[in-house]
């Protein structure tokens, strides 16, 4: 109940955007008694928020913690559906895990599962991911897109843009996306992305996106054989980064995308992913597994995937594989 009341607290301070909130309207909206009011306010306050009283003004907030957990990023969030059920940790293997268990159990589109650190944190290939407590996003988000499973893969480029778009807007910074599922900064590995699915042969029931971003771990945090391959926002950007913004900027921007993908289809997402791909018209070596190729990679098709025009000039369409990025 009190964490309802306090979720419903915050969801006022949002509306108001900055402007002070007097004692009495939070009593009438609340149905408490302005003493009940003052104590939710000091449990904010408690919670690492910063709150200014002003006398018959009211109550608003100045600062907020850096914490991810369901109130900082309920403050301030304007989509409609991402994000609007949260399920929060502070410690869990995978967030992926969670996710996958909540989307059997019939959790809505929109849904996201956040925690503080993941021990288990894995990306694609059932690849570890380290993910620290207190200094990354380790996030998933469970949609349920009326698509055929074919059109699942479009969804992870889908991801990237907005994660990217949300990168440039809070930071500041320009980041790169390497097919499929990887954020670069300065070549460096910010962001991973691995997109799972529940489906039938012809209907998917759930899409689940999992999500690690690097984003105030300083040098000493990463293991010593990930110092030349891995960064986060905060070394890139020389200060730390809000997290629970960046999520709620992460959320509009993707609920932005997937509104306009689910209306006009892919196509229009691709040539946003296009502007960002650092890949592009660069020679690479792609593995898959069946083998290795080697070549320019042109473009990705109208379905998202990659082109690879090699030495005789023999285009090849790659679904899944390792990049690894040579020379232009």
């Amino acid at each position: 109940m009190a964490t309802e009341i306090r979720s419903k607290l915050l969801k006022m301070f949002t509306e108001i955007e900055g402007d002070f909130l007097s004692g009495q309207k939070i009593s009438e909206e609340l149905g408490c008694s302005r003493t009940a009011v003052w104590k939710h306010i000091e449990d904010l306050r408690q919670e690492g928020y910063e709150l200014e009283a002003v006398r018959r003004k009211g109550y608003r907030i100045k600062t907020i913690p850096d914490k991810i957990s369901h109130n900082e990023i309920s403050l301030g969030l304007k989509t409609e559906i991402l994000g609007r059920k949260i399920h929060f940790e502070e410690s869990v293997t995978s967030t992926q895990r969670i996710a996958h268990q909540l989307a059997y159990d019939g959790a809505p589109e929109g849904t996201l599962i956040v925690a503080e650190e993941q021990t288990a944190g894995r990306g694609r290939l059932s690849r570890e991911w380290y993910s620290p407590k207190h200094t990354g996003v380790w996030m998933s988000l469970i949609l349920r897109p009326n698509l055929p499973p074919a059109k699942a893969p479009q969804l992870t480029l889908l991801t990237a843009v907005a994660i990217t778009q949300a990168i440039e807007e809070v930071t500041g910074l320009r980041p790169d996306i390497k097919w499929p599922n990887d954020i670069l900064i300065n070549k460096k590995k910010t962001v991973g992305i691995l997109t799972e699915m529940q489906a039938e042969a012809d209907k998917i029931n759930s899409v689940i996106i999992g999500t690690g971003i690097n984003v105030n771990q300083a040098i000493e945090h990463f293991p010593e054989e990930l110092h030349s391959i891995a960064t986060s926002l905060s070394i890139e950007l020389g200060e730390s980064v809000n997290r629970a913004e960046l999520i709620q900027v992460i959320l509009l921007k993707f609920e932005t995308l997937y509104h306009k993908y689910l209306e006009h289809g892919f196509y229009p997402i691709k040539l946003l992913w296009e502007s960002y791909a650092i890949s592009i018209g660069k020679r690479i070596i792609a593995r898959t597994i069946t083998g290795s190729l080697e070549g320019r990679a042109i473009g990705i098709t109208d379905d998202g995937v990659l082109m690879l025009e090699d030495d005789k000039e023999e285009i090849h369409y790659i679904h899944s594989a390792d990049i690894q990025i040579g020379s232009d």
